[in-house]
C-alpha cells in the first residue's frame, strides 16, 4: 500500500474459515461506489481541485441568504436535503466544535460555518473512512464519478406535443424570484455586474453584453427582476434545455421524488386554444413582419421602453427578439417579439416564420411600396384566419401620409378581410404601450380577430351587454328562488361553458 498509493484498503481474509469475507466484500463495494482517488489526495492529505470545486457550489447553493456562511437552518436544510433526516441541536454543535478544534476560520464569530470549515469537514469525513458522507452529498447535488454534473440530472426528459409550448410554472418563477433576491445585495430592484459575477461564479455565465437589448433593464442597464423573469421565460419558450441546465446549477430542489420538470408547464395544443376560443398560455410570440427600413427593430425595441434617441445611438447591432410583461384584462402576460428578416421582397417566408401567436404586419407612412410587400404576405400565409394579424402604420406622426402604391388602400383592405383598422403608430411617443396592449390581447382571444376586439367602442358595447346579460340571468334566478323545484330544472339545464368567455374577461376589467 505504501508503494501503491492508489490502493485504498487492504484486508487478510481466508475463504476457508470465513474470516473477514464479508469485511471484503464490504471495501470492494465501497471502492467502486464511493471511491476516493476523485475527491482525495492522499499524498497531501487534502481534498482534490475538483472536488473542492464541486463542494464550493454545493455551498454557495445553500446558502441562501448569500452571506457567506451557513447558519444553523441553512445547515438543517442542507442535511435533510442530502440525508433526508434534519440535523440535532446537539449534533450541530459539535461539529462546530470538531471544526473549531481543528482549524481556524472554520466557524465564524456569529457561531455560522464558513466554507473553509465546509471543506475541511469533508476531508476529514474521508480521512476517517466516510468517503460515502462526501460522496453522498456529491451525487445529491448531481456529480457523478468524475465529479461532473451529470446529463440526467441537468436535462430531464420532458415531452412536448406539437403545437404545444413550454413556460415556467408557478414554482419555477418564484424560484428564480428568490434567486434574483438573493443575489440583490442592495436590494435596488437590480443586478449590477459586481452582483451578476457573483451569480455567476457557480456556473457559466448565461447571456452575453446585449443582455439590455432584449429585456427590461435600469438607467444603468442592470438588469431588473422583471427583465430576469422576463429572460428565463425567453429561454423556457425558446431554448428549454438550457432552462433546465440552470435550473441544476442554481440548486433547484432535486431529488429521486422530484426534478426541474415541477419549475415548468406545458401548456395545451394551440389548436384546442382555439376550439375553445380562448388561450390559457401566459407567453404569446409576435413576429413582426416588414419591409427593410419600415421600422420593425424599433418597433420591438420600445416593448422594451427604449426611447427611439437611443435606439439610433445604438450601434452594437439589434437582436432578433424582445420580451416585456403586458397586461390583458388585469393579467400579466409575456409578450415576445420576434424581428422576422427579410432579405429580398420575393423571398418565401420560413415555417418556423409562421410558427406564432399573432403576426404585427409593418408598413412605413412615407415609403408607398411597403404595404404592398405586408399585403402579399398576408395573401399567401394567413389569411386562412388561423393567426391573428395586426397592421401596423409605422411612422405615422410624419404627415402627410404618402398614398401606398396597391390595388386599394390599407384601410379598404382590412375592412375586405374583416381586420382591424391598420393601428398608427409612432415610436417617438414615450410611453404608448397601445399596441403590445392589442397584439397580447389578440393572442389571448385568437378568435376575436376583427374590429370588435380593438375598437374602444366596441369594447364598452361589449361590456354593457355582458353586464346587462348577469343583471338579468340575476333577475330571473332571483324571481325563481321561491321555486325551488323550477331552480334546479333551470341550472341542471344550463352550463356557463356555453358563453363566451371573453364577455366574461370584460366584466372582470
Amino acid at each position: 500500500m505504501e508503494e501503491y498509493p492508489e490502493i485504498e484498503s487492504f484486508v487478510e481474509c481466508s475463504a476457508k474459515s470465513l474470516k473477514n469475507i464479508s469485511e471484503m466484500f464490504y471495501y470492494a463495494q465501497k471502492a467502486v461506489l464511493h471511491p476516493i482517488a476523485p475527491i482525495y489526495i492522499a499524498d497531501k492529505q487534502d481534498l482534490t481541485e475538483g472536488c473542492k470545486i464541486a463542494l464550493t457550489r454545493i455551498f454557495r447553493v445553500c446558502d441562501l441568504d448569500n452571506d457567506g456562511f451557513l447558519n444553523d437552518e441553512e445547515l438543517n436544510e442542507f442535511q435533510k436535503r442530502c440525508f433526508d433526516l434534519p440535523l440535532r441541536k446537539k449534533a450541530m454543535e459539535e461539529v462546530k466544535e470538531i471544526i473549531r478544534r481543528h482549524i481556524t476560520g472554520g466557524v465564524s464569530h456569529n457561531n455560522c460555518i464558513t466554507l473553509k470549515g465546509f471543506l475541511y469537514l469533508h476531508c476529514l469525513f474521508v480521512q476517517r473512512g466516510r468517503s460515502h458522507t462526501t460522496w453522498t452529498v456529491l451525487r445529491k447535488f448531481g456529480y457523478n464519478d468524475h465529479l461532473d454534473l451529470s446529463k440526467d440530472y441537468r436535462f430531464p426528459q420532458v415531452k412536448v406535443p406539437r403545437g404545444s409550448s413550454t413556460e415556467l410554472s408557478h414554482r419555477g418563477a418564484e424560484f428564480f424570484k428568490r434567486l434574483f433576491n438573493k443575489y440583490d445585495k442592495d436590494k435596488d430592484g437590480a443586478l449590477s455586474e459586481v452582483e451578476l459575477a457573483e451569480m455567476f461564479k457557480i456556473c457559466p455565465r448565461v447571456w452575453g453584453t446585449n443582455i439590455q437589448n432584449i429585456v427590461p433593464t435600469n438607467a444603468k442597464e442592470w438588469i431588473t427582476q422583471q427583465g430576469f423573469l422576463c429572460f428565463w421565460t425567453l429561454t423556457t419558450v425558446s431554448d428549454l434545455q438550457k432552462t433546465f441546465e440552470y435550473l441544476a446549477y442554481f440548486g433547484y430542489p432535486i431529488n429521486e421524488c422530484e426534478n426541474q420538470l415541477s419549475a415548468i408547464q406545458v401548456t395545451r395544443e394551440k389548436k384546442l386554444d382555439l376550439l375553445k376560443k380562448q388561450s390559457t398560455r401566459n407567453v404569446y410570440q409576435c413576429h413582426v413582419i416588414g419591409t427593410k427600413g419600415v421600422g420593425k427593430s424599433t418597433v420591438c425595441r420600445r416593448l422594451i421602453d427604449h426611447t427611439f434617441e437611443r435606439i439610433k445611438k445604438d450601434t452594437s447591432g439589434i437582436p432578433q427578439k424582445t420580451i416585456n410583461m403586458v397586461t390583458v384584462y388585469g393579467q400579466e402576460k409575456y409578450l415576445i417579439m420576434k424581428d422576422i428578416e427579410v432579405g429580398n421582397v420575393m423571398d418565401p417566408l420560413e415555417p418556423s416564420d409562421l410558427k406564432c401567436d399573432v403576426v404585427c404586419l409593418v408598413y412605413d407612412t412615407v415609403n408607398p411600396k411597403s404595404f404592398e410587400y405586408v399585403a402579399r404576405i398576408y395573401l399567401k400565409y394567413f389569411d386562412d384566419g388561423k393567426i391573428p394579424v395586426l397592421f401596423v402604420c409605422n411612422k405615422s406622426d410624419l404627415i402627410p401620409e404618402i398614398r401606398q402604391d396597391y390595388l386599394v388602400t390599407p384601410s379598404a383592405f382590412c375592412d375586405a378581410h374583416n381586420l382591424a383598422p391598420p393601428h398608427r403608430h409612432t415610436c417617438t411617443d414615450v410611453g404608448t404601450k397601445e399596441i403590445y396592449h392589442k397584439l397580447a390581447t389578440m393572442a389571448a382571444f385568437p378568435h376575436l380577430t376583427e374590429l370588435s376586439l380593438l375598437s374602444s367602442d366596441s369594447i364598452l358595447w361589449k361590456a354593457g351587454l355582458g353586464i346587462a346579460f348577469v343583471a338579468a340571468i340575476g333577475l330571473v334566478v332571483s324571481k325563481l328562488m321561491k321555486h325551488e323545484s323550477i331552480l334546479n330544472t333551470i341550472f341542471y339545464s344550463f352550463s356557463f361553458e356555453d358563453l363566451d368567455t371573453a364577455d366574461f374577461s370584460f366584466i372582470n376589467t
